[in-house]
């Protein structure tokens, strides 16, 4: 039997970095993001050989390991071992052997939650295989405690609930990693003048979150008061957001995003360098209206929102710097899986 799974990533519209601890068990931590066409994915394929066989471009790991109840965390695809570890400790499973592969559609390191999504992808390809009665709040909660509790992974919460819930979603995060995640039901034509508005440009350099996330967290254990005001006001802006969106109101949405950027650039001196500054420097002249970093910031994925009537102008203008355009669209389903019985391959 073969199993199969993906998962989508995200963008962070609003609110990010108050889904992290210690800001959200101590004022509460608001975010809306979204699910977009760029998936991870993963297959499992039983064998009879008594090797765990793990075939991941994206940990760039090629190995196999002898059968054994739990894998040794360490540098090579410590996201599967740890979900597989975490899986045979909970759930009681006997050991057997599998070849995993795993790949996904960005670069780790791009600010869509790629780490995140491709914990819950490979989570839901053991539910499938195994038959786990796990829901998507117990699948996002377990991934959650994999990534950042087993794997000691620095983030915040939002990744893995989104990847599992999938579409448009406001996301509430409070005291004892209670998470409430609220739908949005946004009508078409808002979705397609938000797809028209916007630009996504990978800066062609993936960063590390850890550090930049880290600084935030001191940020607010410290007590600095500058840094606390502006999360407010990120928190703040994600019920804003919410509000313009399911107006469709995207001069509104335009501002938000821009103020966003401007609070959140206060949360570490990492989060901006002069790479991104040049890309907002060629992009508002040609038409961008305002834009931020998806994820923690410092590289990654920029998201703009244009008039688009002069989305092609944006568009051009940002040809002559070192990243690429990635067209992209919203999607509405989460994370899912689905067996194969046949023997037969492609």
């Amino acid at each position: 039997m073969i199993v199969r799974s993906k998962a989508p990533l995200r963008l962070g519209l609003a609110g990010g970095g108050s889904d992290v601890s210690p800001y959200s068990d101590l004022y509460g931590g608001l975010i809306l993001n979204a699910t977009i066409n760029l998936y991870t994915y993963c297959t499992i394929e039983e064998t009879d050989d008594g090797m765990i066989t793990i075939d991941s471009e994206d940990a760039h790991c090629y190995n196999s390991y002898p059968l054994d109840s739990q894998l040794n965390i360490d540098n090579e695809a410590c996201l599967i071992k740890g979900v597989y570890n975490r899986v045979v400790k909970d759930f009681g499973i006997a050991p057997r052997s599998f070849k995993i592969t795993t790949y996904n559609d960005a670069p780790a390191g791009s600010g869509l939650g790629t780490s995140s999504s491709m914990v819950v992808c490979i989570l839901k390809a053991f539910i499938e295989w195994l038959s786990l009665p796990l829901g998507d709040y117990e699948t996002s909660r377990l991934a959650y405690e994999i990534e950042r509790k087993d794997l000691g992974l620095s983030g915040g919460k939002q990744d893995q609930y989104a990847a599992a819930f999938g579409g448009f979603n406001y996301m509430e995060f409070l005291q004892n990693d209670l998470v409430i995640v609220n739908p949005l039901k946004i009508k078409r034509w808002i979705i397609d003048e938000l797809e028209a508005s916007m630009v996504l440009y990978f800066t062609g350099a993936s960063r590390s979150s850890a550090a930049i996330i880290d600084q935030q967290r001191k940020n607010t254990s410290s007590g600095n008061q500058k840094a606390i005001d502006a999360m407010h006001r990120i928190k703040q802006s994600a019920i804003d957001m919410k509000l313009a969106l399911l107006k469709g109101d995207m001069q509104a949405f335009a501002k938000i995003l821009g103020q966003g950027w401007e609070d959140k650039k206060k949360m570490a001196e990492a989060i901006s360098n002069p790479m991104i500054q040049e890309v907002f420097d060629v992009a508002i002249p040609a038409g961008a209206l305002a834009g931020k970093v998806s994820g923690a910031g410092g590289g990654g994925f920029i998201m703009l929102m244009v008039e688009p009537t002069r989305k092609k102008e944006v568009i051009n203008a940002l040809k002559e710097l070192d990243g690429f355009v990635m067209p992209f669209q919203f999607t509405e389903g989460g994370a899912h899986g689905w067996k194969i019985y046949s023997t037969d391959k492609i």
